[in-house]
C-alpha cells in the first residue's frame, strides 16, 4: 500500500494536544494545500478564519457545546462557505448576481469541505492531529456575528490542529460492501453487514472507554436521527442569502 493511502487509512480524531505551537509558515502551507483541492467551476468558495483571540476562542468553545479542545488546541480554524467574493466579482464587472439558489449552496459547501479535507490530510502528513468541530453551527448566528461574516458567507465547521498528546485507535468504518455498489443501488445484504459492523463498533467503544460505553453504530445513528438536526439552520441560511430558490 502506498504511503498516501496508508496516511488516509490511519486518520483519527485528536482531541488532546501538546503545548507545542504550530509555525505560522506551516499554517500557510496547509491552507495553500487546501486551495489546491478540486473546486466546482473554479468558484473557490471557501474562506478560512484563524482564531487567535483568546476571548473569541473561548466563546467559540462554549457555543460549540463546551468542547474544551477548541480552546486548548494550538490552532483553531473556521472554514466558511463564501459567495461574497462572487458578488464582488459581479459588481466589478457591472453584472447582477443571481443568488439564493440551492445549487450555489451545495457547490459552496462542497468546495469548503474539499478544501478542509486537503488541509486535514496535509496536516496529518506533517505529524499534526486534527478534529473537525461541527458544533459551531449550534449557535451559528452568534458565531457569524463574532466573526463579522457578511451576507453570502456562513461557517460550515471549525478545525482544531496541534501535535497529538494521545494515541487513539483508528475507528472502524462501514464494510466496503455497504458503501461500494456496482451499476445500481442494492441493499439486500446491507442489514447483515451492518449487524456484523455493529459488533465491531461495540468492541471498539468498549476498548476505547474501558467499558463505559457499549453502543453499536446503528444504535448511535438511530438515536441521533430521532432528534431534530439544527432546525434553525434553514432560517439562518435564508437570511444569509442562501437557499431562497
Amino acid at each position: 500500500m502506498n504511503t498516501v493511502i496508508e496516511l488516509l487509512n490511519s486518520h483519527r480524531s485528536i482531541r488532546k494536544f501538546t503545548n507545542q505551537p504550530i509555525e505560522q509558515s506551516l499554517i500557510h502551507r496547509l491552507v495553500q494545500a487546501g486551495q489546491a483541492a478540486a473546486t466546482s467551476s473554479f468558484i473557490q468558495a471557501c474562506t478560512v478564519i484563524q482564531i487567535n483571540d483568546e476571548t473569541k476562542r473561548a466563546q467559540l468553545a462554549e457555543w460549540a457545546g463546551n468542547q474544551t479542545y477548541v480552546n486548548e488546541a494550538p490552532t483553531f480554524l473556521v472554514f466558511c462557505a463564501d459567495m461574497n467574493r462572487h458578488k464582488l466579482s459581479c459588481d466589478m464587472n457591472q453584472a447582477e448576481m443571481l443568488s439564493g439558489f440551492t445549487e450555489q449552496f451545495i457547490t459552496a459547501t462542497v468546495d469548503c469541505a474539499l478544501f478542509a479535507q486537503n488541509v486535514a490530510i496535509a496536516a496529518e502528513s506533517e505529524g499534526l492531529g486534527i478534529v473537525y468541530i461541527g458544533g459551531i453551527r449550534n449557535k451559528i448566528d452568534l458565531v457569524s456575528d463574532a466573526l463579522d461574516l457578511p451576507e453570502l458567507v456562513y461557517p460550515v465547521f471549525g478545525m482544531c490542529l496541534g501535535y497529538p498528546d494521545q494515541d487513539p485507535e483508528v475507528k472502524p468504518r462501514l464494510p466496503l460492501e455497504v458503501v461500494l455498489k456496482q451499476d445500481s443501488y442494492t441493499a439486500t445484504e446491507d442489514e447483515q453487514h451492518i449487524r456484523d459492523y455493529d459488533r465491531q463498533v461495540k468492541e471498539y467503544y468498549i476498548s476505547r472507554t474501558n467499558g463505559q460505553k457499549e453502543m453499536t453504530w446503528s444504535e448511535q445513528i438511530s438515536g441521533m436521527l430521532q432528534k431534530e438536526a439544527r432546525p434553525h439552520m434553514l432560517s439562518f441560511l435564508k437570511k444569509r442569502g442562501f437557499l431562497q430558490k
